[in-house]
């Protein structure tokens, strides 16, 4: 089986650490009621914040610039704002993720993680915190 931490750190090179804070995690999965996946948070704290290959935003919670909170907050709330109501089968994430209703930010909902400055945005899907599914919409309602 093969290892994606490992293989996307060995891709990224040596890990920074510049921000690593296990009290700043802790605050962010009470604030929000849920807790990050475990190879996500190694990843961020291991490089964050950063743009990836000039696309791939991750933010961090300990820092006040590119916060990761502060992301999540506001990608919640520009995403609930969306109208649902007219996608194709192919497209509703309520179908690809077997979830009742589509909510952002709320215990059974998609949670923004990542994003591109293409307007891709990567979500964890918390319905499914066991499993730690990820969806990613293309930026343009698909």
């Amino acid at each position: 089986m093969t290892d994606y931490l490992a293989a996307a750190m060995a891709m990224l090179g040596p890990a920074q650490n510049r921000y690593a804070n296990p009290a700043a995690w802790d605050r962010l999965h009470a604030e929000l009621d849920i807790r990050m996946p475990t190879d996500y948070q190694t990843l961020v704290d291991a490089y964050a914040p950063i743009q990836l290959n000039g696309h791939l935003y991750l933010h961090h919670p300990a820092t006040e610039r590119w916060n990761l909170g502060q992301d999540i907050r506001d990608t919640v709330l520009a995403w609930s704002e969306v109208s649902w109501d007219d996608l194709d089968p192919d497209e509703d994430p309520r179908l690809l993720c077997g979830l009742t209703e589509l909510s952002f930010g709320t215990r059974n909902g998609l949670w923004p993680i990542a994003g591109t400055d293409r307007g891709e945005t990567i979500f964890l899907v918390a319905e499914h915190e066991t499993a730690h599914w990820l969806l990613v919409e293309d930026g343009e309602g698909g």
